[in-house]
């Protein structure tokens, strides 16, 4: 007797949540590229680390709620992209500017070793206009400061992850050299004799 009650308690929650809230699927665009008219957009702010879940639950500035079910695919959210869409508002989602570490490294070398040193780490790298990006830490500041990088700290929206494949860092399947030793030397030709 209870498992059903239970079971028509959860039903009927169901039902409340998607007539009251929205239910979005898959993307519909991105407002660039987007015929907008007249409409107003509501924007869904998100957090850099919720570009990517494939279940979220969030509400608008305008107070909609949304929940995102992205059940067959990554969702990859992305400022401007078109969640939603009526004859007078369209739901988009915006990125959340956070407190971020900022470096420009300068030369191909110098950003082989600052994507090591933060790879390294296991963190999250972020790419924009000739600088990484990386959310702020400060052991993780403070590191790359004794490195020598000159790090600065500002508020950014992180938008461009870089995506990386890893390999192992020993030299046991490439022949006694690391991946990190053959990108530096890629990068820093050899000095002329």
């Amino acid at each position: 007797m209870r498992a059903r009650n239970r079971g028509a308690f959860g039903a009927a929650l169901l039902f409340i949540l998607n007539y009251f809230s929205m239910v979005v699927t898959k993307k519909l665009g991105n407002v660039p590229g987007y015929e907008t008219g007249n409409k107003t957009i509501d924007w869904l702010w998100l957090e850099w680390y919720e570009t990517g879940r494939r279940i979220l639950h969030k509400k608008t500035e305008g107070g909609k709620e949304v929940i995102i079910k992205f059940l067959n695919e990554t969702a990859n959210l992305a400022p401007g992209d078109v969640l939603f869409e009526d004859e007078s508002t369209l739901i988009a989602i915006d990125i959340t500017p956070c407190e971020s570490i900022v470096v420009r490294p300068g030369s191909m070398y110098r950003m082989a070793s600052l994507c090591y040193e933060i790879g390294n780490k296991h963190l999250p790298l972020f790419y924009d206009q000739e600088e990484i990006l990386v959310p702020y830490e400060p052991p993780l500041f403070r590191l790359l400061e004794a490195a020598g990088f000159k790090p600065a700290k500002d508020v950014r929206k992180l938008v461009q992850p870089l995506k990386s494949t890893v390999t192992p860092h020993s030299g046991m399947t490439t022949g006694g050299t690391s991946l990190f030793s053959k990108i530096l030397k890629l990068t820093n030709p050899p000095p002329n004799e």
